[in-house]
């Protein structure tokens, strides 16, 4: 094996490693916020009898009636999946922006189509794992009542299979989420880092890059939940048991307009920037952090 080939491989386990680790970082930290995102996105407006009245009504009653563990329903499935598939965001990120800086691309087209091709990839390994975390979190019984996570997915591909209608359901809508997310939150993240100059004192350049990850997360988040919404919806429970509403994903989306108005395809906008906001810069420097000790020491 050639040197060059050696530390190209040493790289990219590297860069594998700290993606995970970042992702586990911030799954522990911030699940607790997807529950109730998913649980408000699932309304169907004021007619729901199991509406929340709002943010603070949502995380009073999960406690009041499923206690603290309600908040961690579904955290195995993104455990599972999120070192991976945190490893898979960073990792494609660096491939493919190293396959587009030998074309004659400006460095903000780079990091933003880098970005893009990320997420396309993240989705399609990280949906099936969010068709049964959604289907646990959107359950209102006790933790301890809940089925297992393993028995659930079971369950799923017993009863529906794995194609679109199984445990692929959704993958447009996911599709459509990831790749709108990081394609903005890279894209921000690098371009604005790229022009806000290093500052040598250690505690501004955290600081800097920090408050950078913040805003990359939080408007990344605005922009693509209506992506989330319907993928939600696809994914939850469908309003009559036995027929299927929402299928796809912009039809799921023309529909929640119609019926519901322009601002249903927000509904959990403040618990998911309250999420991926500080998630989003959380995972960026745990990567960054972790990535230069990697590469310093092994």
């Amino acid at each position: 094996m050639t040197v060059k080939r050696q530390s190209l491989l040493r790289e990219a386990s590297h860069q594998t490693v700290a993606g995970g680790s970042a992702g586990l970082v911030e799954i522990c930290l911030m699940h607790p916020l997807d529950v109730v995102k998913t649980r408000i996105q699932i309304q169907r407006g004021k007619g729901d009898a199991t509406s929340y009245k709002s943010l603070g009504h949502c995380f009073k009653t999960i406690f009041r009636q499923e206690g603290i563990l309600g908040f961690y329903k579904g955290i195995l499935p993104p455990i599972l999946v999120e070192t991976p598939k945190r490893a898979v965001k960073f990792l494609t990120f660096e491939q493919y922006k190293k396959i587009l800086s030998y074309a004659s691309l400006s460095s903000s087209v780079v990091f933003t189509v880098a970005g893009l091709g990320s997420g396309l990839t993240e989705a399609i390994i990280v949906n099936p794992f969010e068709v049964v975390k959604v289907s646990l979190q959107v359950q209102r019984n006790s933790f301890s009542q809940q089925p297992s996570t393993f028995a659930y997915a079971r369950e799923i591909i017993r009863s529906q299979g794995f194609g679109l209608r199984g445990l692929n359901k959704g993958l447009t809508a996911t599709i459509g989420r990831h790749g709108v997310f990081n394609m903005i939150y890279f894209g921000f993240y690098f371009n604005v880092k790229n022009i806000i100059p290093v500052n040598k004192d250690p505690a501004m350049e955290f600081l800097r890059k920090l408050g950078i990850g913040l805003l990359s997360g939080t408007i990344a988040s605005f922009v693509n939940i209506p992506f989330d919404v319907a993928k939600s919806r696809i994914q939850g429970p469908q309003p009559e048991p036995g027929v299927i509403k929402y299928r796809t994903c912009f039809s799921t989306i023309k529909t929640i307009y119609s019926e519901e108005g322009f601002f249903a395809l927000y509904k959990g906008l403040v618990p998911k920037i309250l999420r991926l906001g500080p998630g989003g810069a959380v995972m960026l420097l745990v990567y960054e952090y972790s990535f230069a000790w990697l590469q310093e020491n092994f």
